[in-house]
């Protein structure tokens, strides 16, 4: 199953609109991270190493909110960090649904049963919880016992509560198969409205640093779990064109200022994966970075690079433009 009606429609809309004002580049998604804080050490993140002066730091709301306007993105993703150690975190969503933006709320969940009154269901809005596999493969990699139960019961109480949730799941060199066959099956049982995968990218400031899948890995293993037509019965947030690039039936460019990112530091050039500097407006960010020079054979750090922020936008852009693709990904093909 493709990417919810309503979110394909909107984006279509907004493809359409960024053609007839001929703009070539664009945000379909902006990574907003309003800090860096947070309250778990998972190995394949390294966004609690920035300094501790760094670390206190929260975004102003204005600043957050002010950043996805001048962007222009119809969808805002909040990461981090923890946003929900934000103590405007709430704020930042309110005045973010205010203006017509999908917004996804990444987070662990630990803290989502103290915090989740703060929040409303919106039809725009979805809690994105963070699942890197069953209990005992989840647990390892966000390196706290009990992380697992406690984001399924989080997940349990959104449900309850009228709340859109999705998950975000990373696969690494130890996941096989079956291990990504049985967390999306079991995401489906638990009643989660959507399913993001990705391959774990080789982030350099992670401190796991040897368990990253290459691209002849990455496709081997959503060969396997996607055979037999799998992956029709999974809810997953994808276009199909991506998941088929990913299964390695076609290839992809990746389209790096697609879905940017902005945090404390400004907008990261060029991806949210590499970290060449910051500029301060998403316009800058544009016109000074040499966007030829990233892209598997062009820059050595994007060779195993399959990540769904670089090339989910590619797939996205090739499926709007294409009856075929957009009926494809109408049925859940």
């Amino acid at each position: 199953m493709a990417m919810p009606l309503r979110q394909s429609v909107r984006l279509g809309g907004y493809l359409m609109l960024q053609k007839l004002r001929r703009k070539e580049k664009f945000p379909l998604l902006v990574e907003l991270e309003p800090l860096f804080a947070c309250n778990l050490k998972c190995g394949g993140c390294g966004k609690i190493a920035q300094p501790h002066t760094l670390l206190k730091q929260r975004m102003p709301v204005a600043q957050a909110v002010g950043a996805i306007e001048e962007s222009g993105a119809p969808m805002v993703s909040i990461a981090g960090g923890e946003p929900l150690m934000h103590p405007q975190i709430d704020e930042i969503t309110r005045q973010l649904l205010a203006r017509k933006k999908i917004v996804f709320l990444c987070t662990n969940a630990l803290l989502l049963p103290k915090h989740i009154d703060k929040f409303t269901p919106h039809r725009n809005f979805a809690w994105m919880v963070h699942i890197d596999g069953l209990a005992e493969r989840h647990d390892a990699s966000v390196r706290k016992p009990g992380g697992f139960q406690a984001a399924v019961e989080a997940i349990k109480l959104a449900k309850a509560k009228g709340f859109r949730v999705m998950t975000n799941t990373t696969f690494f060199t130890g996941d096989t198969p079956q291990d990504v066959i049985d967390v999306l099956d079991h995401l489906n049982d638990l009643g989660v409205d959507n399913m993001q995968i990705s391959p774990g990218y080789a982030y350099e400031k992670a401190p796991d640093q040897d368990h990253w899948l290459g691209v002849r890995q990455t496709r081997e293993l959503f060969a396997k779990a996607f055979g037999g037509g799998n992956r029709k019965r999974w809810r997953l947030n994808h276009s199909p064109v991506f998941l088929d690039f990913l299964e390695g039936k076609r290839d992809l460019e990746c389209t790096p200022w697609g879905i940017p990112s902005y945090s404390l530091l400004g907008w990261q050039r060029p991806c949210y994966l590499l970290d060449d500097g910051y500029t301060e407006t998403y316009q800058e960010l544009l016109d000074t970075t040499d966007w030829d020079a990233f892209g598997r054979g062009k820059d050595p750090r994007c060779a195993n690079c399959m990540a769904h922020c670089g090339y989910e936008p590619t797939a996205v852009i090739a499926t709007l433009g294409s009856l075929k693709e957009s009926v494809r990904a109408a049925v859940g093909h």
